[in-house]
């Protein structure tokens, strides 16, 4: 394969679809490791003698590493080759999974999940920043769309596969999934993706870099910590604070350097920091909708691990849908219009998903989980189309860094405030007269805990109580993602910069208009 260096004309590499294959390959093995270890817990906890508390670092040691290490991961890309850091990513990635299939011990299942945070962090930025180098703006939108699905793609199947194979073998078989799936994307990345990077790119700044990792890592951990502990607890607020002191020394150093890790000049792109910021509020959006659901078809429902996942599968279709018909959409009324709609649609989603009861059924969740992935393709796609393509070329790496930092920042934020949320309405309606003090703290912890509590005491009363309580929950939960997801498409429609507009004049074939002087600017 050619290697192309930044300030290089674009060339339409004919292998360019497979190339995309390559990331495909690459992001399908982040989207299974997304929900496949949720459904492996319970398994594990028993097996190992995990507390509450040690199987939430199982699932969180994972988000904090990859949040934290995504920035200068996308600047190592831009130094030493993308093709080349998303190789190690996914290496390292592969690594991290065996030795999660081996430990026997939760010290070792967390630090193999901290593993495989790192190999995330290197593959999420570097598999979109090749994306320009590939493609022209007329593909761009229907390549992102690919991968976004493939992304996606991998949050129902979790559950299946995960299921599944919990059934036929033993807990660790859930890690061992993601060998063949990063061995695959290995080959394809070595064979069919050409390498790209910015011979003038910086060293990394190893300070910078501290700070980004230490900073990005205290905020994640307050707030994961923060719905448990309380945002009044000490350790919650003095990470809070030590959070606060590190992100803004990285601010301001950074402001001084001459090609910063984090690039204040990106977020004074205007295309880039209203395209991001739309991105962000989508993810805190759907994050609060996909913590939600799994409880409700599992505990409410009465569905198995693996038939649940089959039942967010329709929430897949309509983000295939919206995938494949982003771009013509796009080019037909312009990017700043189709991401205000789907905003718009996902709210209305949301909004139809709180009118549920216990009573409702799987039927109606289905239908508005359709509705849902409808909206997030079509607000989602073109706006990481638009970030992307404000980024200067030599910066791509890093920048593909800063949109996926900020991404995954607020998917764990919207998991916290929306979860908090969620716990407090469930534990303040469920009713527990007459269990003792013990049976009554632990049913009060989660709609599973007090099904297990209910079974226990014959108390059908319990059970009926626990499912009221955690759909008034989810009501709530859901209204919230109504509110954010319909102020978000104010602000779209009323700040976001418009994608050049494709025009037709009869006998001339359909081409892009050339962006105007302000659009530049943008």
């Amino acid at each position: 394969m050619e290697t192309f260096t930044e300030g290089e004309e674009t060339r339409r590499d004919p292998r360019r679809w497979w190339a995309l294959g390559a990331l495909v390959a690459s992001m399908l093995v982040l989207g299974f490791d997304t929900t496949i270890l949720n459904v492996a817990l319970p398994t594990m906890a028993q097996q190992l003698g995990a507390t509450t508390g040690q199987q939430q670092w199982m699932a969180d040691a994972y988000v904090v590493v990859f949040a934290a290490l995504m920035l200068p991961a996308g600047l190592l890309g831009d130094r030493f080759g993308r093709r080349r850091m998303l190789v190690a990513g996914l290496g390292v990635f592969l690594a991290g999974s065996l030795l999660g299939s081996l430990a026997g011990g939760v010290d070792a299942v967390i630090a193999a999940r901290a593993v495989m945070g790192v190999g995330a962090a290197l593959i999420m930025p570097l598999a979109l920043s090749v994306l320009p180098s590939l493609f022209g703006s007329d593909e761009r939108t229907k390549a992102i769309g690919l991968i976004s699905a493939a992304s996606a793609l991998g949050l129902p199947l979790g559950p299946i596969l995960g299921g599944w194979l919990l059934d036929h073998f033993w807990w660790g078989s859930v890690f061992l999934i993601n060998l063949p799936m990063a061995a695959i994307g290995i080959a394809a990345c070595v064979f069919l993706l050409p390498e790209t990077r910015d011979p003038a790119s910086p060293k990394v700044d190893v300070l910078s870099t501290a700070l980004t990792a230490t900073g990005l890592g205290a905020l994640i951990y307050a707030i994961i910590e923060a719905p448990e502990r309380g945002w009044g607890d000490p350790l919650v607020l003095g990470t809070s604070a030590a959070s606060a002191v590190l992100l803004t020394g990285l601010v301001l150093r950074e402001r001084r350097a001459v090609r910063p890790l984090l690039d204040m000049a990106l977020l004074g792109r205007r295309g880039f920091l209203l395209n991001t910021v739309a991105a962000t509020l989508v993810m805190f959006v759907l994050s609060g909708l996909m913590f939600v659901l799994p409880p409700y078809l599992q505990a409410v429902l009465g569905n198995d691990a693996f038939g649940t996942g089959l039942r967010l599968l329709p929430m897949m279709g309509g983000l295939l849908v919206a995938a494949r018909g982003a771009q013509p959409v796009v080019a037909r009324f312009g990017a700043r219009a189709v991401v205000s709609a789907g905003l718009v649609v996902l709210a209305f989603a949301a909004l139809l998903g709180s009118r549920t009861t216990v009573d409702s059924g799987y039927g109606f969740t289905a239908l508005w989980l359709s509705i849902t992935g409808l909206g997030f393709g079509f607000c989602v796609v073109p706006a990481m189309d638009g970030a992307l393509a404000a980024l200067p070329a030599d910066r791509a790496g890093s920048g593909s860094g800063l949109l996926m930092t900020l991404r995954q920042v607020g998917g764990a934020i919207g998991i916290a405030l929306l979860g908090s949320l969620l716990a407090d309405a469930f534990r303040d309606r469920l009713d527990v007269t007459g269990l003792p003090a013990a049976a009554a703290h632990t049913a009060g912890e989660s709609v599973v805990a007090a099904h297990l509590v209910a079974a226990r005491a014959g108390s059908a009363h319990l059970a009926a109580s626990a499912d009221a309580s955690y759909v008034h929950g989810m009501t709530l939960v859901l209204l919230v993602c109504a509110v954010a997801s319909l102020a978000a498409a104010l602000l779209a429609a009323l700040l976001l910069p418009n994608a050049p507009a494709v025009r037709r004049t009869e006998g001339e074939e359909t081409r892009p208009v050339a962006p105007t002087t302000a659009d530049a600017g943008q």
